[in-house]
């Protein structure tokens, strides 16, 4: 009977986290626009995220208002003259793991998510490589993509060619909490 009390403690302890969700709502998110004579880069600390092991789903969404570049004017033609967050106000990418891993506690685990990403009206697959770290009841999810603007019908200014980087540099960092 001792080692059933055993074993039972065990598995509550040390069980894989699948069967287990995630959510947050204050994760950061940085693009990177890497441009011939200009480089710079926009943040917010407004990404929201699930990951669910049980189902194997990722959700991620950001509001596109909440990105600040430092600049109040960058900012403003951004949003309404190439985001057009008016009409589209959220980038979201939902996807799934391409394999469910094991995590233990304060290893971090490499991991690929394969999803449709959505940004300016327009969806496409994408694979993002990220990285995992259970600690106690949260976890820890760090990721980083590459997206091309004229994949997603954003315009690059001619103006500021030199300025804007067909290409953004995506990294997200967000503390997920324990729901159940």
């Amino acid at each position: 009977m001792r080692y059933v009390g055993i074993f039972i403690l065990y598995l509550i302890l040390f069980s894989s986290v699948n069967a287990q969700e995630f959510k947050g709502e204050k994760g950061e998110i940085v693009f990177i626009s890497q441009a011939p004579l200009s480089e710079f880069e926009g943040k917010s600390q407004a990404l929201n995220g699930l990951v669910d092991f049980d189902k194997n789903l990722l959700d991620f969404f950001i509001d596109l208002n909440t990105l600040k570049t430092g600049i109040g004017l960058r900012d403003r033609h951004m949003r309404e003259n190439y985001l057009e967050t008016k009409k589209f106000p959220f980038a979201e990418f939902t996807g799934k793991m391409k394999t469910v891993p094991s995590l233990e506690a304060g290893k971090s685990q490499n991991v690929v998510a394969v999803g449709k990403f959505k940004i300016h009206g327009v969806v496409r697959e994408i694979e993002v490589p990220g990285q995992l770290t259970l600690q106690g009841n949260e976890l820890l999810l760090k990721a980083s993509f590459k997206v091309l603007l004229s994949d997603h019908n954003i315009p690059i200014p001619t103006v500021m060619f030199y300025e804007l980087a067909e290409e953004q540099i995506v990294n997200i960092s967000i503390r997920l909490k324990k729901t159940n």
